[in-house]
């Protein structure tokens, strides 16, 4: 399994809660930053996610002559941030030209994060999601009430929640 930064993750799990799996536009607060740029580049590398032609103006990530091109998370994204299409969601492979693909919910992509064994922080999760502070709270109490065990610990300053598997 690959070694994933925050930023990594992020990237990816936006990615997979997009019908056709693409990274851009990206979050907000990732916009326009050089660790975005190389956080890319690194997932590019680890054949996480993969580039392809567009044709939609959102998704272009560069232009090489009258070629749009994008960037795309991959079957190898997915396994990576432990999404599934066992929880109702399909991401297209970046390497076919379909857009069949069903939409990942955000509180799968909750879930996911939370599954990680470094978990996730609340930023994490807001830029995940693009919910307020208070949505993304109540979304964790939300899956406290549908039998998810999760824990609470500190990573850098910040509270990180994880699933706790097995109880």
């Amino acid at each position: 399994m690959p070694k994933l930064t925050d930023t990594h993750t992020l990237l990816l799990a936006h990615a997979a809660q997009r019908d056709s799996g693409s990274l851009f536009p990206l979050p907000y607060a990732l916009a326009g930053t050089a660790r975005t740029i190389k956080a890319i580049a690194s997932l590019l590398h680890q054949g996480l996610v993969a580039e392809k032609e567009t044709r939609v103006a959102a998704e272009i990530a560069r232009q090489d002559d009258d070629r749009r091109i994008g960037v795309f998370i991959t079957p190898a994204g997915l396994a990576a941030i432990n999404a599934s299409d066992d929880e109702g969601a399909a991401v297209s492979d970046a390497a076919s030209d379909t857009d069949t693909a069903t939409p990942r919910t955000k509180v799968s992509t909750v879930v996911a994060l939370l599954q990680r064994d470094e978990g996730a922080t609340l930023p994490d999760l807001i830029a995940a999601t693009g919910w307020l502070p208070h949505t993304t709270r109540a979304a964790l109490t939300g899956l406290r009430k549908k039998g998810h065990a999760i824990e609470r610990t500190h990573r850098d300053e910040l509270t990180c929640y994880h699933i706790v598997r097995g109880r």
